[in-house]
């Protein structure tokens, strides 16, 4: 089972480029999970969703997932929060680097946090921990799933920066991408008067 590609390429990245902090301003704060953080200093990345349910502290749904995800997607998984068992580890990364996978975003734990960066995929999670996963299943591939309290389909688009991870449906994409570039316009005017700014005497 794939993904369908339901978003234009086109859309997505010219998302890349967009803060998450302004997309969450231009869907009135949805769309944006809570409690998921980059686990290192990557660069803004956006991509279509693969998603995964999984059973908490288990990865088996994520090998099987990079055995179909397409390159330039995003593996969203939804782990349930679970923090006592890592669900990637650096050998999960460097399969996501050769699928050329965009981004990996874990609802749960991961480990191996440095040789994570040095690979170079951006992974965004709710903790770490050396504890690894077990691989019995069960799992879900391309279905809807929640992470940080956000539900994401397949083929959502995933915008992830340092602030953390904002999700948009394709239907609205195009909307939202003029919206946060009104958004931006208006900022770097503001930005503007207040650099001419001077001390009250």
């Amino acid at each position: 089972m794939t993904t369908t590609t339901t978003g234009s390429p086109d859309l997505t990245t010219g998302f890349a480029a967009i803060p998450t902090t302004i997309i969450g301003d231009s869907q009135d704060r949805f769309g944006l999970p809570a409690g998921l953080h980059p686990m290192w200093n990557s660069e803004p990345f956006a991509g279509e969703a693969f998603t995964v349910l999984t059973a908490p502290g288990d990865n088996l749904g994520i090998h099987k997932a990079l055995a179909e995800i397409r390159p330039g997607q995003v593996l969203v998984v939804d782990g349930g929060g679970y923090e006592a068992r890592a669900l990637i580890g650096d050998l999960v990364a460097e399969k996501a680097r050769a699928m050329k996978v965009a981004a990996l975003v874990i609802d749960g734990a991961i480990r191996d946090v440095m040789d994570i960066a040095d690979i170079g995929v951006p992974v965004y999670a709710r903790a770490v921990i050396p504890a690894g996963p077990w691989k019995n299943g069960p799992f879900r591939l391309s279905t809807p799933v929640t992470v940080g309290g956000v539900v994401v389909n397949p083929g959502d688009i995933i915008v992830g920066d340092a602030d953390g991870i904002a999700v948009i449906t394709p239907p609205r994409a195009a909307e939202v991408l003029a919206t946060c570039h009104e958004r931006l316009a208006h900022e770097e005017e503001s930005r503007a008067k207040y650099r001419e700014l001077k001390p009250n005497d």
